[in-house]
């Protein structure tokens, strides 16, 4: 290896990164056109009501307006004028082709494309799409993840049209929301258990709602999710090996100045990549996808963009389609988008909040106050209902948002810890303390209306100034809605999404029945019955609210004390969701049984092993062939001006190279750490290779494998100071996060 690097002339190996960073310097602002007013454009590619109305037959329209709204099945007949309207509104767009676009257990979507296009007998041709091939394909899907639910000969998988979520045309492909099952029914994506928990979530808020309201006939969870994310320019991108392979920078010294100054922070956002958030916005316009706010975030080159709430299968179409878009978007202005947790050491990584709430289809966010009393005793139902649900199930949840690229960004102080707990403010806090003293039984007049008044009564005015001021809490209340904090910035929202919406449903199924228990055996009166179930609700999940900081080691002490789990890497994290309480919470709603949840920790244990795997590799083909053969050209040019000096002063060389000698032996032990470090972390990967059980495994990777990683770095990232800058082949991040 020395000779090799000794052949090559000084500065060889730093040309590409240089190549980059003069690219990168030399870029101006892409020119964006605005097409029209936004209100004008949004959603002109999205096969929704407008466009329904305009190639359905009444028929066909109130079919689908129906299976939208209720869930009811459309007749096959009808599937074909469907399919026709749909097929003439999308060729009037441009569309050549269509697909059925789903979301496999891989954490992006998938889709086949097959032409409208087809041959007749007498050898012309023409567009053809019928209701067949809306309502279900086959794609040939064995390759996709499935966690032992199919063998690899047995391979048909089926995507079925989704209503709910309206067809929109990419470029020139008509895109037809689906699910994936597999030929014996199991769900092999995300969407499905998403639909099957709503569902149950409908079904169970829906009964506690009429408590309050006779009305309500349905109730459907929303979702405002805040994508983070950073933008590196694509030549520097691609002068990074691991950047390209594993979406992070596995090596590489902090710059002296990172997000210290905070002054990135909602900044003025840099001309280059306002031009890409205005094509990206109105690429989302077309969509359908109601994007609202963009800004800087705290680390150097990370934005965030949010929308408008909307009905949360809906939301998470809408993610997925906007990640999509993004790097489609992003490769026009020749920026790379970053969407890992933490793909930068020393600045703040990103996430991707899930804001979750309650609405019912007469208008009313249950967890909104109201006016009066009664609105009032309804949003304290649900907010202690929800409360209690994430306090019996905060490990289940914890499970929910752990990956290998999560783990670097929990915990980190700059993320909410691994413990789950709940934000509610201290005001909220105070009245929930107050409900807790109601005494046993039934409320008398006196202490009805005191309660009512002076407790409940005051709700609205509590939450006029309750303003979120914990960015620790992993789920924190924020004024009408609960926002989950700790979801990845990689994350397919629906994952989390299922957790929270199926853990809510069994809570408020089991709700109603102690209300109704009293309310018929303690021949209590409604309101009563809800206030005493309430209490003991709060008296139960008290463990679970924290309204201090979640990033001291007192909370984590202190969380041991109240039960609660902390589960800091995903292999420990994910063992609960095999946990037969999580199959019995599924099964009991309908949202997946034993196959499909036990499928989907085996899914993701070993992604997990697969994915520090890949980084090991990474992280040793760069350290070998990259940084020590620049370390020794660098040692050698050192070892020529040691000679030199030898050959000016003699014996006295020693005087004026003994910092030469010094860096000369630095480097050298630090080659010797990264090249053991390297060798000892293959040896254990060889070791975790052998192992067949994939949970086993994955604690291999993390406990064993995983370690090496900071060792290699430590010793690569010393060497890069030390070593010449015109020689250093990696772009550095004062290059990443500070150019143009």
């Amino acid at each position: 290896m020395i000779n090799f690097v000794v052949q090559h002339k000084p500065k060889k190996m730093a040309i590409l990164r240089f190549q980059a960073l003069k690219e990168s310097l030399n870029r101006k602002p892409v020119p964006v056109e605005e097409p029209a007013r936004r209100s004008e454009i949004f959603a002109q590619n999205v096969f929704g009501e407008k466009a329904m109305r305009q190639f359905l037959t009444r028929d066909s329209y109130k079919s689908v307006m129906d299976a939208i709204k209720n869930g009811s099945k459309i007749d096959r007949n009808l599937a074909d004028h469907i399919s026709t309207g749909m097929k003439e509104w999308s060729i009037s767009k441009g569309a050549t082709h269509y697909t059925h676009w789903f979301q496999p257990l891989t954490g992006s979507s998938a889709e086949k494309h097959d032409a409208f296009f087809e041959t007749v007998e007498d050898g012309s041709a023409i567009e053809k799409f019928g209701g067949g091939a809306l309502v279900q394909q086959e794609p040939d899907a064995s390759s996709f993840p499935n966690g032992g639910i199919r063998n690899t000969f047995e391979a048909r998988g089926y995507t079925a049209w989704d209503p709910t979520s309206p067809a929109f045309i990419l470029g020139t492909t008509l895109c037809i929301p689906t699910v994936f099952v597999a030929y014996t029914g199991e769900a092999l994506d995300y969407k499905t258990p998403l639909l099957r928990s709503l569902q149950a979530l409908d079904q169970s808020a829906t009964e506690v709602a009429k408590y309050f309201d006779k009305k309500v006939t349905k109730i459907n969870a929303t979702l405002g999710w805040e994508q983070e994310y950073f933008l590196i320019d694509s030549a520097l991108a691609s002068s990074r090996p691991d950047i390209l392979l594993s979406g992070r920078t596995l090596l590489g010294h902090s710059p002296a100045k990172g997000q210290q100054l905070d002054d990135h922070y909602f900044g003025a956002i840099p001309s280059r990549v306002l031009n890409f958030m205005r094509d990206m916005e109105n690429e989302c316009m077309l969509l359908g996808v109601p994007v609202k706010t963009r800004h800087n975030e705290v680390a150097p080159n990370q934005f965030e963009l949010a929308p408008i709430f909307e009905e949360a299968n809906l939301a998470v179409d809408h993610n997925l389609l906007l990640m999509d878009v993004m790097e489609k978007v992003a490769e026009r202005h020749y920026f790379k988008v970053l969407f890992h947790e933490k793909p930068f050491a020393g600045v703040n990584g990103s996430g991707k909040h899930n804001n979750w709430s309650l609405s019912t289809d007469t208008g009313v966010n249950l967890l909104s106050p109201g006016s009066t009393p009664m609105k009032n005793l309804q949003f304290l139902t649900f907010f202690v209902n929800t409360i209690k649900a994430v306090n019996d199930n905060e490990e289940l949840l914890r499970a929910t948002i752990a990956t290998a690229s999560n783990d670097h960004r929990l915990g980190a102080n700059e993320a909410p810890p691994a413990i789950i707990s709940v934000f509610i403010g201290s005001q909220l806090t105070e009245v929930l303390d107050e409900l807790e003293k109601v005494t046993d039984g039934k409320l008398s007049p006196q202490e009805k209306t005191e309660l009512k008044l002076n407790v409940v009564g005051k709700i609205p005015e509590i939450l006029l100034d309750n303003t979120d001021r914990n960015r620790t809490s992993p789920f924190a209340f924020t004024g009408n809605k609960f926002e989950l904090r700790a979801v990845g910035s990689t994350a397919n929202c629906a994952n989390p999404m299922t957790v929270l919406n199926s853990i809510v449903a069994k809570q408020l199924k089991e709700f109603k029945v102690e209300v109704d228990e009293l309310i018929k055996n303690k021949k209590m009166k409604k309101d009563d019955a809800i206030f005493n179930v309430l209490r003991e609700y709060i008296k139960d999940s008290k463990r679970i609210r924290f309204e201090g900081d979640g990033y001291g080691e007192a909370w984590e002490k202190e969380a041991v004390k109240r039960g609660l789990s902390n589960n800091k890497n995903t292999p420990e994290a994910l063992k609960i969701k095999k946990a037969q309480s999580t199959i019995d919470l599924y099964a009991g709603l309908g949202v997946m049984n034993k196959v499909e949840v036990e499928a989907r920790h085996e899914i993701e244990v070993e992604e997990y092993a697969m994915h520090i795997q890949i980084e090991g590799r990474v992280l040793g083909d760069i350290a070998r062939n990259h940084v020590i053969p620049t370390a020794i050209k660098y040692q050698n040019v050192l070892i020529e001006n040691v000679k030199g000096l030898k050959e000016i002063y003699g014996e006295n060389f020693k005087k004026y190279g003994k910092e030469q000698l010094g860096i000369i032996e630095t480097i050298s032990n630090h080659i010797e750490k990264i090249n053991s470090g390297i060798t000892d972390m293959i040896d254990a990967r060889k070791k975790a290779n052998k192992i067949e059980d994939s949970e086993e495994k994955a604690f291999a990777y993390c406990n064993e494998v995983k370690p090496f990683f900071e060792v290699i770095r430590y010793h690569c990232d010393k060497l890069e100071l030390l070593v010449d800058d015109e020689y250093w082949p990696l772009t550095k991040y004062r290059e990443l996060l500070f150019t143009n």
